[in-house]
């Protein structure tokens, strides 16, 4: 085992697939969960892309829920539930760890975040440790950067789930200055994505869903190949859509 494997607080899941009763039921009838059986994960940082529907969201969710973490998001230490929505996919994955536990953690999601929101500002001995302002009292964008900022720190696990979908292009690219500097200081990331700016961090595993889920290099994934030729053939990718119209 080398001495990043060693670092790293969660090396692989594994999915408990003779456990399961049927894979006609939601979610194990994704393809990308029928064909899973097993993820290692980068010391530093791992992306699990793909298309809408795909699942990402959804193994992120039972990577974060097996661990411990909130369905909804949060520390280990939130247990708020506004709806219970998550699958039971969970429940099937065992976890590989590393040698050393995290000092911090957080699963942030885009989707719950208002939630979660909520639920700091009901507990107002919280609010000081995400900068001090209620987190419904500013922007989407605004608050969910402040959390990054404020709460992350170092030797954490962090699970984020789209968290480019409340920034702006140039709020993504800070956001890669502090997934690097917490990784200095001993932190990892595993993230769900569709950003081009947030998946280039150079020194990580990016998984795409398909059919099945694989390593591929980042100018390999649909999500770069589209952007790249929507902005170097804008005219031209702007006809083909719009002719339709026509």
């Amino acid at each position: 085992m080398g001495l990043l494997e060693c670092s790293q607080y969660l090396r692989s899941i594994q999915l408990n697939k003779d456990d399961i009763e049927s894979f006609s039921k939601y979610p194990f009838c994704l393809p990308a969960i029928e064909k899973l059986s097993s993820l290692e994960f980068h010391p530093k940082v791992t992306f699990i892309v793909g298309e809408n529907g795909s699942g990402k969201s959804t193994i992120l969710e039972a990577i974060a829920t097996a661990y411990g973490f909130n369905p909804e998001g949060g520390t280990i230490n939130f247990n708020f539930s506004s709806m219970d929505t998550h699958s039971e996919l969970y429940k099937y994955i065992k976890l590989v760890k590393g040698v050393k536990k995290p000092k911090n953690g957080f699963f942030l999601r885009a989707e719950s975040f208002y939630n979660l929101a909520t639920n700091i500002d009901q507990n107002p001995g919280l609010v000081s440790s995400y900068g001090g302002q209620s987190l419904h009292e500013q922007s989407h964008g605004e608050s969910f950067f402040a959390v990054f900022m404020n709460r992350f720190g170092s030797n954490g696990l962090y699970i984020l789930d789209e968290p480019e979908a409340a920034l702006s292009p140039s709020r993504q690219m800070s956001m890669l200055t502090r997934i690097n500097e917490l990784i200095k200081l001993g932190s990892q990331f595993i993230i769900a994505t569709h950003s081009p700016i947030i998946m280039a961090y150079p020194e990580s595993t990016i998984y795409e869903i398909k059919e099945k889920i694989e390593v591929v290099a980042y100018e390999e994934t649909e999500n770069y190949q589209i952007m790249k030729s929507f902005i170097n053939n804008r005219s031209r990718m702007l006809d083909i859509l719009m002719e339709g119209n026509h």
